[in-house]
């Protein structure tokens, strides 16, 4: 069975940084394209990073690229999403994503429906 565990968040003041670490088990890691989508309050759950399954090729919604990293560590099967500069507006339950689709150098199109595992859900919330 596989298994996206993703560790607690956290509280941040605006302009802050977190980083989120997701372990995956079950799974031959190295053959997951990985992803992070997050459901702000009152939204649906959408998009926001992925990476392929060589860690080369990452992916990024407007809204945080430049201020968000996801990178992989394929010898510890964590994928990691690392926040820069946060805003209120970030203030969302973040989720932790594998997926069959994809190659080593493609990424899966953006949508749910292409990731066949999710982590639990983990609070970050941030303040103004």
């Amino acid at each position: 069975q596989v298994q996206l565990v993703a560790s607690v968040g956290g509280m941040v003041q605006a302009g802050g940084s977190l980083r989120l670490p997701c372990v995956v088990s079950g799974r031959t890691f190295s053959r997951s394209a990985l992803g992070w989508f997050r459901r702000a309050p009152g939204k649906e759950r959408e998009y926001g990073a992925a990476i392929s399954r060589s860690g080369v090729i990452p992916d990024y919604v407007d809204s945080v690229k430049g201020r968000f990293t996801i990178s992989r560590d394929n010898a510890k099967n964590t994928v990691y999403l690392q926040m820069d500069s946060l805003k209120p507006e970030d203030t969302a339950v973040y989720y932790c994503a594998a997926a069959n689709a994809g190659t080593l150098y493609t990424i899966p199109t953006r949508g749910e429906l292409e990731y066949d595992y999710w982590g639990q859900g983990t609070q970050v919330t941030v303040s103004s």
